[in-house]
């Protein structure tokens, strides 16, 4: 098997292959015949690792395609078993949402691609846009090493991120079905369901995470306390309660900001006061909302 690709290299067949830089607006590229489609005309991407569109989000997209139009376009190979239609390598996302909106004609791309580069390009371009959760992440990567004998390594470097990380998010397809489901639902995040990979009782564990509420490191305190239902064991020992005033003013801060706000507890009156951001435009509205109060 070849060895897998340059970072580098990857990174600038990407961008040419979807149409963007990162550092600019989407753009058509160079490569590939260009041309209108009809809509009915492509299919959903087989090897694609993303199962899961959020109608809101599909809802807001589509808005947006009605008012702007279908800037970037959809990247596609001849489907190889319908000489009629497309197969969807990169933008099944905009697809759906196009066809919401009401569109009968999108810009698409045409690439001639094997299996292993649409699902590599599949994987890189949901990864690096952060689009995929933790457990289609992991199915991509499993993918990868089962269908196409790739090693961690190779997988690590054509994402771009570490073969640890690698190894982490394929560990979580050990967890039970019920508890990658919580994963894939968003109701419980990558770093709470490591902490329960190997657990006999994770299940059980999942469920008190989310009746508590637990932060991932109180998740973590909770799975050093023992299985739960052992005599003696509530398998809440080390995690801390937080109080009616602390939960209030999370949830007024939380109203103010628009954003997710929690307060960590520490010794004595210390703690931490986390507010957390879902992109740099959060991020900037944050500081800005810091320096314009009074003696910031």
């Amino acid at each position: 098997m070849n060895s897998a690709l340059p970072k580098s290299r990857l990174g600038r067949g990407l961008a040419s292959l979807i149409g963007e830089s990162p550092q600019a607006h989407p753009r058509l590229p160079a490569e590939g015949e260009q041309r209108l489609a009809p809509v009915e005309q492509l299919r959903s991407g087989r090897f694609n690792p993303r199962k899961d569109f959020a109608e809101q989000d599909l809802a807001e997209l589509a808005e947006s395609i009605r008012t702007k139009g279908l800037v970037q376009p959809i990247v596609v190979r001849p489907h190889p078993e319908d000489m009629q239609a497309f197969e969807i390598v990169a933008g099944e996302r905009r697809w759906r949402a196009s066809q919401k909106a009401g569109l009968h004609m999108v810009p698409i791309i045409v690439r001639d691609l094997s299996d292993r580069e649409v699902l590599e390009l599949a994987i890189i371009e949901n990864v690096q846009r952060a689009d995929l959760n933790a457990i289609e992440e992991a199915n991509g990567y499993r993918e990868l090493i089962e269908r196409f004998d790739y090693s961690q390594e190779q997988v690590s470097e054509i994402i771009g991120k570490s073969r640890s990380h690698v190894a982490n998010t394929l560990r979580l397809l050990r967890l039970p079905d019920s508890v990658q489901a919580y994963v894939q639902e968003g109701k419980l995040t990558a770093g709470h369901a490591r902490a329960l990979v190997g657990r006999d009782d994770a299940e059980a564990l999942a469920q008190r995470i989310l009746e508590q509420d637990l932060n991932v490191r109180e998740a973590e305190a909770l799975v050093q306390s023992g299985p739960i239902g052992v005599p003696g064991n509530t398998g809440a020992k080390k995690v801390r309660e937080k109080d009616p005033d602390t939960k209030a003013f999370e949830k007024e801060l939380a109203d103010s900001l628009g954003l997710k706000v929690e307060v960590k507890r520490g010794s004595g009156e210390s703690g931490n006061l986390v507010i957390k951001y879902g992109n740099f435009d959060q991020l900037d509205y944050i500081r800005m909302r810091l320096i314009g109060m009074p003696g910031g």
